[in-house]
């Protein structure tokens, strides 16, 4: 199934729910993705985002004391000491169109729905590689470009566009 050597990659896997981080490494594993950190919530994701170079963070939606857009708002902040640029892949049971939306505008990068499988995974994991949408910082967003197509902008277009995409553009400098 991959198009891809993978196996520089490092993920970080936060979910409050340990079989589900089990499954995530095995299917990472299976890719032969093997840097691979965990975390059970939020501010314990960031405390390890400090020590652990990530090129991609898979969080779960529902977790405590600090959920998945909590989590995903501190590192487009550069407040959380990780970069700001991680592509962030937010997966959840929670389908409704406002948490889609919410997720958005928190700068996740792609969403999954559960149940997940190892072919959905690697489909939006690719979409973060082949497809990287440019950041965007406007006066209350940092993150992605939220649209995902284009549309002529009537009026001021107040966005400033940056072209980085670091998280996943580093892994040819680690080993």
């Amino acid at each position: 199934m991959s198009d891809y050597d993978l196996a520089s990659l490092h993920v970080m896997i936060v979910d409050d729910y340990q079989p589900m981080r089990h499954i995530l490494r095995g299917i990472l594993r299976e890719w032969g993705i093997l840097k691979v950190g965990e975390a059970g919530h939020g501010r314990e994701a960031l405390e390890t985002l400090k020590n652990f170079p990530a090129d991609i963070l898979i969080t779960d939606y529902r977790m405590f004391p600090i959920d998945g857009l909590e989590l995903a708002k501190s590192v487009r902040s550069g407040e959380a000491g990780c970069d700001p640029y991680l592509p962030i892949l937010l997966i959840t049971a929670f389908t409704e169109m406002k948490t889609i939306l919410e997720a958005r505008d928190a700068g996740v990068n792609e969403f999954l729905a559960k149940p997940i499988s190892a072919k959905l995974v690697y489909y939006r994991i690719r979409s973060m590689i082949e497809n990287p949408r440019p950041y965007v910082r406007a006066e209350e967003f940092f993150g992605p470009d939220r649209r995902r197509r284009s549309l002529p902008i009537t009026g001021e277009d107040r966005r400033e566009v940056k072209q980085e995409t670091k998280g996943l553009e580093r892994q040819g400098e680690r080993e």
